[in-house]
């Protein structure tokens, strides 16, 4: 019998040295499992893209996508910082257009510059989940939301996306405070008259930025006096220094030729994406 337990005590040993040489062969390949991941660096702006800014401060920045004041009712995705983001070309010519009216006491306002790919998903996504209408008692009050497609107020490609297209407006200068925007506030709709839709120091327009309503297409023939002069106004400068408008939105020119006609980025909205340009 002493030799029986001898035998087992033996073995009892050898297995819990057996034990702890398996657990801390174990514990390394644990902790390596359970590291996490490195994220892949953001994708940057190639040569030819700048900050607005470095260009002309004085154009006024209004960057609705970095806020809850839009169709969305949210911040939209890829947009990190408000900050106008062109290329340089397109930049320049603003900067032309900017000198020939500050000369006349108006300023140029930009809302929407550079709008990266992941950007324009977030409006599909959006665009497709009929339940959400928050925002439509102001930004598309008369137009069903499972026609946003059909009717050509969002798609799966945009313009803005190549780096030349730009959203923006007029403002009489000294240019006014605009209030930030408080979700949840009553909307009104975007083509009220100036004094009862969403304030904006803008110039009168007919409709406010982003209206999805055949009222914001920029010759819409009910726009008459000084809603139309202010259009024809910013559709004209603009033209003198290479910008062709979209006949849908009075806000959105292209500058032509596009540096990048046939690509599509996807760099977020920052400072960092033109980092020393």
């Amino acid at each position: 019998m002493t030799g029986m337990r001898t035998a087992l005590r033996a073995l009892a040993t050898a297995a819990a040295a057996l034990l702890t040489t398996t657990a801390a062969v174990a514990a390394p390949a644990q902790a390596a499992v359970a590291a996490p991941v490195p994220a892949h660096p953001e994708p940057k702006a190639p040569e030819g893209f700048v900050a607005l800014r470095s260009v002309d401060p004085t154009i006024i920045q209004e960057m609705r996508y970095t806020t809850a004041h839009t169709f969305l009712g949210e911040r939209v995705d890829g947009y990190r910082q408000p900050v106008c983001i062109l290329t340089r070309p397109a930049a320049l010519a603003l900067h032309r257009a900017q000198k020939r009216l500050s000369r006349q006491g108006y300023s140029l306002k930009v809302y929407d510059c550079y709008r990266p790919q992941r950007a324009v998903d977030h409006f599909v996504r959006w665009a497709k989940d009929l339940e959400d209408q928050s925002m439509k008692g102001e930004f598309y009050p008369l137009v069903d939301k499972d026609r946003l497609f059909e009717d050509g107020y969002i798609a799966e490609r945009s313009g803005h996306s190549r780096g030349s297209t730009v959203d923006l407006t007029l403002v009489r200068l000294p240019a006014l405070p605009t209030r930030p925007y408080r979700p949840g506030e009553r909307l009104t709709p975007c083509f009220a008259p100036q004094g009862e839709r969403f304030p904006d120091n803008s110039v009168d327009m007919g409709t406010g930025y982003d209206c999805f309503d055949t009222l914001s297409h920029t010759d819409d023939p009910r726009i008459q006096g000084v809603q139309r002069a202010n259009r024809q106004f910013l559709k004209r400068t603009l033209s003198e220094v290479g910008f062709v408008n979209l006949p849908e939105e009075w806000w959105h020119f292209t500058h032509k030729p596009e540096l990048f006609p046939d690509t599509y980025f996807d760099f977020p909205v920052d400072l960092r994406s033109v980092a020393a340009r």
